[in-house]
């Protein structure tokens, strides 16, 4: 059994999962921080579920990019679990567990997630007869980002929180935006890309397991603007 998490935006998603059966999920969008959350609802999932500590064989955690402290918070709740349960970690990339969503959709699914200052973080996907990432992660103006997706040629489908931000371009240059509850983060998919990755044999060191954020927070910017490059 798979426990999946992920806070790499406003919606937290929690589920249990195991390697071809989703046995629970549960998504959340309030206004309590995920460090408040996370924890009680990881509990009541699992007695819900009727699942023990004993059963939980890995822990997968959507590492990015995404929001900076929702990302500390998930994968610090995910590093503890594996170290005291003695489990595996695996992660996930959240642009991909957002295009798994549309898994089988028979089109190139274009995962988007806020990269402020006007830019998005985006890949490409190919979802017809197998899964495989098309184009790498990167952080860039929505208008780039659609003219490199046209490029390849084929259907596209938008996924995440910033499809809808970006509706009124995105479906003017012929890319569908998804229904709604197919756009927002899923802990569902990110067990089922941690089962990919550990069906090959694949799983993280949790001592060396980082956020990926792709671009360094305002925080850090802002901070060697003050004190110059160490």
């Amino acid at each position: 059994m798979l426990l999946a998490i992920d806070t790499s935006s406003l919606v937290l998603s929690c589920a249990l999962a195991e390697k071809d059966r989703l046995v629970a999920e549960w998504t959340v969008q309030k206004r309590l921080t995920h460090s408040e959350q996370l924890i009680p609802h990881l509990d009541a999932m699992m007695k819900e579920a009727g699942v023990s500590k004993e059963d939980i064989t890995a822990i997968a955690v959507s590492i990015g990019p995404g929001s900076f402290t929702g990302l500390r918070i998930g994968l610090a709740t995910a590093k503890m679990a594996a170290y005291i349960w003695k489990v595996p970690i695996v992660g996930v990339d959240t642009l991909e567990s957002l295009a798994r969503n549309m898994e089988g959709a028979e089109a190139f699914i274009l995962p988007l997630e806020d990269a402020q200052r006007g830019h998005v973080y985006a890949a490409l996907y190919g979802a017809f007869d197998e899964f495989w990432k098309e184009a790498p992660e990167e952080a860039a103006s929505i208008d780039d980002v659609i003219a490199a997706a046209l490029r390849h040629g084929g259907p596209v489908i938008a996924v995440g929180e910033c499809a809808d931000t970006y509706k009124e371009k995105l479906e003017p240059a012929g890319i569908r935006v998804a229904a709604p509850h197919s756009r927002l983060a899923r802990a569902g998919s990110v067990a089922r890309a941690a089962w990919a990755r550990l069906e090959k044999g694949e799983k993280d060191d949790p001592l060396s397991l980082l956020p990926n954020y792709i671009r360094r927070s305002e925080a850090e910017v802002l901070w060697e603007k003050l004190h110059g490059k160490s």
